[in-house]
Parts: structure tokens; sequence; C-alpha cells
């Protein structure tokens, strides 16, 4: 049994010895991945879709040089993230500043718990508000933030992964994953913290 890296490498080698359908199989496999990453970062869909097309673009060329030091997706990803971030500025469109929240005010999602269990109208609309707030919360971090948060909590990368992919050291993506979590944590805390049903 191989394991998901190792059969990248495999597509990856068929393509560096010219079998231009092993690409396919690596776009087929990473296209809607990297479409979920990548609409994360540029919102107007078929931009998006434009800045997936050319990663694959960018991808299949600088593909000779790919030695196997990161899984092909790491890779993939980083490239991904590099388009994006330079559409945004060919754009002249500045990534949100960041904002900081007070790390002592910040706390977890604890209290998300006692929402679970009840399916009242009321908990379900304070359901949809709170995956609204998260994302609204998610779209207004700093690009790098977002990226950090997005790839750990969303495409469930590691912390090693998401150092790969954004190339920089693992405490910095630690420290941009708690600070993401720190400002989704404070625009969820008004929410939590009303009684969404009071149990008769």
């Amino acid at each position: 049994m191989t394991t998901e890296r190792e059969g990248d490498q495999v597509l990856v080698e068929r393509v560096q010895a010219g079998d231009r359908q092993a690409f396919d199989l690596l776009v087929a496999k990473y296209q809607r991945r990297l479409m979920r990453l990548v609409s994360r970062l540029v919102h107007d869909p078929a931009e998006a879709e434009d800045v997936v097309q050319e990663t694959f673009i960018k991808a299949f060329r600088a593909l000779r040089h790919f030695r196997g030091d990161s899984a092909f997706y790491t890779w993939l990803y980083r490239i991904g993230i590099n388009t994006a971030k330079n559409f945004l500025v060919t754009q002249g469109r500045r990534a949100p500043t960041s904002t900081e929240a007070d790390a002592e005010r910040a706390e977890g999602f604890e209290d998300a718990d006692s929402l679970r269990d009840i399916n009242t109208p009321e908990s379900v609309l304070a359901s949809k508000q709170i995956a609204h707030t998260v994302n609204a919360a998610m779209e207004a971090l700093p690009l790098e933030l977002r990226t950090a948060i997005v790839l750990r909590e969303i495409e469930g990368l590691s912390y090693e992964e998401i150092s790969e992919v954004m190339s920089c050291p693992i405490g910095t993506v630690r420290s941009r994953i708690f600070r993401a979590r720190e400002v989704i944590a404070e625009k969820l805390r008004p929410l939590l913290d009303y009684p969404v049903d009071k149990r008769r």
C-alpha cells in the first residue's frame, strides 16, 4: 500500500519522463483542493479559477526541477499561494492589515459545545450566525494569518507541512494560527455569550 506522497511521486516521475496524462491525473486529484484554498484568498470565483489554472501551468513548467524533497501537494500549495498573492498585488489589492486582538481577552471555543445538541430553530439560526461570523472573521484576517488558518483548519495540514508551504519557521506558523484563532474567538464571543435556548 503506497502513501499519498509516494503515489504522487510516481505520477511526478511519469510527468518528468514525458507522460502528459500523468499530469492530468495530478490536476484531477488536486484541482478542487487547490480551488478551495485559492478562493479563500481570491474571492471572485472566476479570478480564483484563473489563479488555479495559472498555478497548474507554473507547476507543470517547474515540475522538471521537482526533486521530491517535500510532498507534491505542499509544493503545489506554495505555488498556488504565491500565485494568488501576486495576482492580488497586480490587481492593486492589498491584503487587509492585521487587527491585533488582546491576547488575555481571547478565549477558546468551549462555549460552542452548548449549541451542539439542540436543534431548535433558534439554535439552527445561531449555528448559521456562528458560521457566518467565522467566515467573515477569516476573510478580514491579513493574508498570512488567513492562509495559515485555512491550511490548518480547512486543509488539515500539519504545522510542519504549513511551514513548508508558507516557507517560514514552525514557530511563525504557530503564532499566525494562534493570532488568527484569537481574532476569530474575539468575533465569536458576543454570539457565544448570548444564551441561545434556555431549556425549560
